[in-house]
């Protein structure tokens, strides 16, 4: 395979098959958005009570799943008679939109200040899309000066997901590429080499796209924007990673031989085991979020696996046979000249004196290492923990109002209806019951504590179950008002033969805390056996393992610490339910990514050096080719802060931060201390780690080198 790639006349075929996947993969790209499904950021399983619930819900009271406009109209002095004119004129005018055609009831607020009215939008979905906004743009037309007014419900935050995202997509596109093309210049200090790895990510993130289009359309993949935005960001910081490392080692070869197309076979011969450890590792990790119940942590997993897969593939075959078609004059002005080497030498065989030679920076930092291997690492570990106090001031449970990071529309009116109304008046529990005991039920119901008032039952057509709405005394998004729920479901599920289901948003918020937290008890041990096993096949070790797991796990509650003290400070400490197992996957999997490039070439050159001089050789020839990569993946992950979209910006701040740590602490200092700390018997029960290669520097085996970046 790796003389196909890199062959004088197959790499025209190689490039040819790339031109047509991209040609292909663009037009179904563009499609992506028409698959994307973002019902799925908020769904819930088929189990959970609010999903059971809105199914009743829907076959009993057909269309109930309509888009809600709530409107509130407040003055803080009082309505004038001026106001209660224009709110007569405005609810006249909503009747065409309201479901049934009919003018929608005004609730009066107890202090006198204001006036709300709810009403479910009739028509398809577009229909009520637009309803939506000319609801929107009546209410900002001809008001009484002083007059605030608000729209909220599931019509304005609907409307104000889509104008929040409008354009996105491509912002994030060029954020995430022009960080990437920042770092390739400041890496290669070369005009044109920076183009083709930009390139070839380009081309991937398009086949991906492509490819989960295909997926979304014929396979029942499903695809929120969430899922969109991470596929770009990982494509890219992947990509970008791979291409760093097979960039810096065809480097390297160009010196060794004169033919550049026999520079690319033994470059991608020698690089391409710890980058296929490497996607495997993050693909396969991925796929563990398919063990997840909450939809939008599910589908995030074969989504984003799939933009690995494709980077992988891009970055070893579309990126040598690109390099290789134009020349050493990429490298322009610091262009790898050709220089004999001896018969007898094995390639990546130098000695002490060239490594430290070509590698003068990360030499001092292995000396350091080698010198104070414990204290190295136990001063390394204490700095983790002291920043994993941090995590104290996160919490799990991010409140709706707080889910923009810009100020919208439907958070402005809901914090007027908070302001003059009991809390949960805009966002009440719904209760479906059996209508013979429906009266029952609202009995149980409104001697529940935190409930401020229960509707009269609603029967449906066949009078078969009943509507029950109760609205909650305070804000529906609280901890509280969760609470509630549970004392409300208890109460109605008590009434004999009622079969009594509890939904509403607060319902729904409960169910996702409950869910998320089962998630994270399967799916996180999961991708640690996953990691784990991979790493004992890579590494051929027990011992090494366990160790790089530690590492990696310490890293990400450091991370997670880290991350409070900053979120804190920007206002955003809440997170939102499915970021700490998000977090946990990206940091695990990307962050052992490092350690797997530091390991696999330690293995090799401990073969050949012994134990403490293998480890230290592989930390200085590693150094600056592994911190480049971890420098991109955070930068790219950082990318994504600019989405307006909480939950985003906490995601760019962890993992970001956790790829920092893993990139200058974890695998320079940590791993290469506990590794020269415990001895050979890291390697166990391998033969390294009975004899702990060569003494004395003389091979054992030859070496087939993984990755030795540029000078």
């Amino acid at each position: 395979m790796n003389a196909f790639v890199a062959g004088r006349l197959s790499k025209f075929a190689v490039l040819g098959l790339w031109l047509v996947l991209a040609t292909v993969g663009g037009l179904y790209a563009a499609r992506l958005v028409e698959v994307q499904n973002n019902d799925a950021l908020s769904a819930l399983p088929a189990t959970a009570e609010t999903t059971k619930a809105l199914d009743r819900l829907e076959a009993a009271f057909p269309g109930s799943n309509r888009l809600t406009a709530v409107v509130v109209y407040a003055r803080d002095d009082g309505l004038t008679a001026a106001d209660r004119a224009a709110v007569d004129t405005d609810r006249a005018a909503f009747a065409r939109y309201a479901e049934g055609g009919r003018p929608p009831e005004v609730q009066p607020s107890g202090d006198g200040k204001a006036l709300l009215m709810a009403f479910p939008l009739a028509g398809d979905t577009d229909a009520q899309e637009k309803a939506t906004e000319e609801v929107h743009d009546l209410l900002a037309d001809g008001l009484p000066a002083g007059l605030r007014t608000g729209l909220t419900g599931s019509a304005g935050a609907n409307m104000d997901v889509f104008d929040a995202f409008a354009g996105m997509d491509s912002t994030l596109l060029l954020t995430t590429a022009g960080v990437v093309v920042l770092i390739l210049l400041f890496t290669y200090r070369s005009p044109v080499l920076w183009l083709l790895p930009l390139l070839a990510v380009g081309v991937a993130s398009q086949v991906a796209s492509a490819a989960v289009y295909l997926l979304a359309k014929h396979a029942g993949v499903a695809v929120d924007f969430q899922s969109q935005s991470v596929l770009t960001v990982i494509v890219f910081g992947v990509g970008v990673d791979y291409a760093l490392l097979l960039i810096a080692r065809y480097r390297e070869e160009l010196r060794r031989h004169e033919d550049r197309h026999a520079a690319m076979r033994v470059a991608l011969l020698r690089s391409s085991p710890a980058i296929l450890a490497s996607a495997a590792t993050v693909a396969i990790a991925l796929l563990c979020l398919l063990a997840a119940d909450l939809p939008a942590t599910r589908g995030l997993g074969p989504v984003v696996a799939v933009g690995v897969v494709a980077a992988f593939a891009a970055m070893t075959t579309l990126l040598p046979a690109l390099l290789v078609l134009c020349g050493r004059w990429l490298f322009w002005p610091f262009v790898p000249r050709h220089h004999t080497v001896p018969a007898q030498a094995d390639p990546g065989r130098d000695g002490p004196a060239e490594v430290a030679e070509h590698h003068r920076g990360w030499a001092r930092v292995a000396r350091g290492v080698g010198r104070f291997p414990t204290a190295t690492w136990l001063g390394t570990a204490a700095a983790l923990a002291i920043l994993c106090l941090g995590i104290g001031n996160l919490g799990v449970g991010l409140p709706g109002a707080e889910v923009f990071t810009k100020e919208v529309g439907s958070v402005r009116g809901q914090e007027l209806i908070d302001a003059h109304y009991a809390g949960g008046t805009s966002a009440p529990a719904t209760v479906l019951a059996a209508a013979a005991r429906g009266d029952a039920v609202v009995a149980a119901a409104r001697a529940v504590d935190g409930v401020a008032s229960v509707g009269e039952p609603v029967a449906d057509a066949d009078g078969r179950w009943v509507r029950i709405d109760a609205v909650l005394a305070g804000a529906p998004d609280t901890d509280d008002a969760k609470r509630v729920i549970e004392r409300l479901r208890t109460a109605v599920h008590a009434v004999s033969g009622a079969d009594a289901l509890v939904g509403g948003p607060t319902a729904a918020e409960l169910d996702t805390e409950t869910v998320s937290a089962r998630d994270d008890r399967v799916v996180i041990p999961l991708i640690l056996l996953v990691v784990f096993v991979i790493l004992v096949l890579l590494l051929r070790s027990l011992v090494a393992p366990l160790v790089l797991l530690a590492s990696v796990v310490l890293s990400y509650a450091a991370a997670m610490g880290a991350a409070g003290f900053i979120l804190d400070a920007m206002g955003y400490p809440e997170l939102y339910f499915g970021l700490p197992l998000q977090a946990f996957l990206f940091l695990v999997a990307l962050g052992v990514d490092y350690s797997i490039f530091l390991m696999t070439r330690a293995r090799e050159e401990v073969a050949a050096h012994g134990h403490r001089e293998g480890i230290l050789r592989a930390v200085t020839v590693t150094g600056g080719v592994i911190t480049s990569a971890g420098v991109v993946l955070a930068a790219t992950f950082a990318s994504l802060a600019v989405l307006p979209l909480t939950p985003s910006v906490q995601n760019a701040v962890v993992v970001s931060v956790g790829v920092l740590l893993d990139t200058f602490l974890i695998r320079s200092l940590l791993v290469p201390a506990l590794a020269l700390s415990i001895g050979p018997a890291v390697w166990w029960p391998s033969r390294l780690g009975r004899r702990g290669g060569t003494s004395g520097g003389v091979a054992m085996e030859p070496q087939v080198s993984t990755v030795v970046p540029a000078r």
